[in-house]
């Protein structure tokens, strides 16, 4: 059957078509996507702003028309961080439901960290053992680990990266100068304080193999050397903590307006590297990892999976 999946994130509303059926390998059929930034359009009250609204109202028309000319039969909505905190959240989704048709469902933190756990463990198999999901997301980190495909621990954290690059780092996206030290000194400690809790609890599971998803890290291990995405889906991929350091080192004294100019870097994210890495290096320190397998499914392909496995015959 023909899926969609319209993904409303932090930084983009993401719409994936594939053709799939149960215990086959989701093949894509098209991908489109808008830069959108809803994080960053939530006004100092907590609530996104009509502008946002209004994009957002735009985007999932959009998305719709596209999925109806693709003969999508079943199209499968959810919205993350962005709009999950934001105090006007029933609000803008009762609009977009009434202006475009689509029924956003709202994922918990815990979900989404159940869902992108889900990806990875049929990505690479049971022959991988207890694994660890980390996955920085626009707004939010979330952390899964354990030996099912349902994790015994999922944890979400507000430490996205496009959340800290805002809130702490006061990141222009155009900015000419880069965050001062104190700046980034301060993200640091912050993003270690909030991170202890739940790095007990994942010591508590333990892990075999360590596994990141997400935007954030597929750049960070592009810059530190991993396989460019011309080299295919199935290329290993990997982050070592030395290569995260060397790109941290030098990262962190780009203006945030010349970070797309790097390969493999996303102008629409460029600005947030910086925090990300910052996320990554505390979660590799708190956490004793020395490398991180890069998984290419994520978020997206779990909820593929999952409405798949209830679609499965009896």
């Amino acid at each position: 059957m023909r899926l969609g999946v319209l993904d409303v994130g932090s930084n983009t509303v993401h719409l994936l078509v594939v053709d799939a059926h149960h215990g086959a390998h989701p093949w894509p059929a098209h991908s489109e996507k808008v830069v959108l930034r809803l994080a960053e359009q939530i006004g100092p009250g907590g609530a996104l702003t009509e502008a946002g609204a209004d994009g957002l109202v735009k985007a999932v028309g959009m998305a719709r028309t596209a999925a109806d000319g693709l003969d999508v039969e079943d199209l499968l909505a959810f919205a993350t961080s962005a709009v999950r905190d934001a105090t006007n959240a029933g609000e803008v989704l009762a609009r977009v439901r009434a202006e475009t048709g689509v029924r956003l469902e709202v994922l918990s933190g815990a979900d989404e960290a159940r869902m992108t756990f889900l990806a990875v463990r049929r990505w690479f198999g049971w022959s991988a053992g207890r694994l660890l999901v980390v996955d920085i997301g626009g707004g939010s980190l979330e952390l899964a680990a354990g030996i099912d495909e349902d994790p015994e621990v999922a944890i979400s954290l507000p430490l996205g990266a496009g959340r800290l690059s805002r809130e702490w780092l006061r990141v222009d996206p155009a900015g000419t100068v880069p965050p001062s030290a104190e700046a980034v000194d301060e993200l640091r400690e912050y993003v270690d304080t909030l991170l202890e809790p739940a790095a007990k609890q994942l010591a508590e599971v333990g892990w075999e193999r360590p596994v990141a998803t997400s935007k954030t890290f597929r750049m960070l291990a592009r810059l530190a050397g991993a396989a460019p995405s011309g080299a295919g889906l199935w290329a290993p991929r990997s982050l070592t903590r030395t290569g995260l350091r060397q790109v941290l080192g030098f990262i962190r004294h780009i203006p945030p307006g010349q970070l797309h100019e790097l390969e493999g870097v996303s102008t629409g994210r460029a600005h947030q590297l910086l925090a990300g890495a910052v996320v990554a290096d505390a979660l590799m320190r708190r956490l004793d990892v020395d490398r991180l397998d890069i998984c290419p499914w994520a978020l997206r392909e779990g909820v593929i999976l999952c409405r798949l496995d209830q679609l499965a015959p009896m």
